[in-house]
């Protein structure tokens, strides 16, 4: 049984590198005040100190833990709403056109609407806090689940149905066999494309009155001028929703193991 190397590209180094050393030179050269941008060395700093609570130089000393797991809580309930809502209707809709028919409108007049616009009626809705972030992230998340999923479903060759049918499979079996295989990696992309956006809209539910998670992190360093505290927050979701991106592309490859073969998904 060969084993599968794990490919590594450097090239996706270089732009964040260049990145880095423009940082580098604004902020030593005086071309940014430090309380607008402050240098990659003091931002390293705080971020030391949001996790470990050693150096006491932010009020946020040590609590990265603690926002982080409420905040991952949110994302991960919103996201599995989402997840559940969007493959149901996109698997139904994707193999019965009277079903598509019936959703496919609405869901594409809904998802215009920007996110900001269902802010205020979330919070009528659910009220400040955590059921409106919930309801944000799982509304975001849903649409390109769905349409992923539908597209996928709806795309399986018909020979390779029929191939199915012929070989005795019909109803759940067909679909568990036939349609959702040749599907997935369709529908792989929905669910991470649904992971990314959960995260963007996590920030916006926890900006409106939720006292703990990373979204309330960063509405309290903007309102106190900390602005560190702002980009090392932000810093830490782009890290920590690219690892859940890993590990849910590692999960679908598991599921799917023609995945790993392909390069539907980078």
């Amino acid at each position: 049984m060969k084993r599968r190397r794990i490919r590594f590209d450097a090239v996706g180094l270089i732009l964040p590198a260049l990145v880095l050393l423009l940082w580098f030179a604004v902020t030593a050269w005086g071309g940014m005040p430090e309380y607008k941008l402050p240098s990659p060395q003091k931002l390293l700093y705080v971020l030391a100190d949001f996790a470990t609570g050693r150096l006491g130089i932010t009020p946020y000393s040590g609590t990265l833990r603690g926002h982080l797991f409420h905040s991952l809580r949110r994302v991960a309930g919103g996201f599995a709403l989402a997840a559940a809502c969007g493959l149901a209707l996109g698997f139904l809709s994707g193999r019965i056109p009277l079903a598509r028919r019936l959703v496919d409108p609405l869901i594409h007049l809904v998802r215009t609407i920007p996110g900001i616009g269902w802010l205020p009626v979330a919070i009528v809705w659910f009220g400040i806090g955590e059921g409106n972030t919930l309801f944000l992230i799982a509304l975001a998340s849903f649409f390109p689940i769905y349409l992923n999923t539908v597209h996928g479903t709806s795309q399986v060759p018909e020979v390779t149905l029929r191939a199915g049918q012929m070989l005795g499979a019909k109803g759940f079996t067909l679909f568990r066999t036939v349609v959702l295989p040749a599907a997935f990696p369709d529908v792989a992309v929905g669910l991470r494309l649904g992971l990314g956006v959960a995260w963007a809209y996590l920030v916006l539910g926890e900006v409106t009155g939720v006292t703990e998670g990373l979204g309330a992190v960063m509405t309290d360093g903007r309102m106190l001028g900390h602005v560190d505290i702002v980009l090392a927050t932000m810093i830490v979701i782009a890290c920590v929703g690219k690892l859940t991106d890993w590990l849910l592309l590692a999960a679908c490859r598991a599921v799917c193991p023609q995945m790993r073969r392909g390069r539907d998904v980078p």
